[in-house]
């Protein structure tokens, strides 16, 4: 199982959020909600370019937030085939550690 660190995530909203808590837990929220919006889609994925567009969303959104890991998790899916649940699991494990963080 891979561990997954939050630090890229919690540099990448403090230096976007300064000292504002607000902006940051607003932030985070929007990060969270992103997150989840693409593993339901790529969850309900059914053909390949469906699949790779959730896989490419997901891998865009690691990538703005420095979020290696997901960035990582997100090239396995695309590289995959629609429907993987062990990936679908991996990715789901990853996103509740953020939400429950909030």
């Amino acid at each position: 199982m891979m561990a997954y660190e939050t630090g890229a995530l919690d540099a990448a909203i403090s230096a976007a959020a300064g000292d504002d808590p607000a902006l940051a837990r607003e932030l985070h929220a929007n990060f969270v909600s992103s997150l989840t919006s693409q593993i339901d889609l790529l969850r309900r994925a059914r053909c390949d370019g469906n699949w790779q567009v959730a896989a490419r969303r997901l891998h865009d959104l690691g990538a703005s937030f420095h979020e290696e890991a997901l960035a990582k998790l997100a090239g396995e899916a695309r590289d995959g085939v629609p429907g993987d649940p062990a990936i679908l699991r991996q990715i789901t494990r990853y996103a509740e550690k953020f939400a429950l963080r909030g």
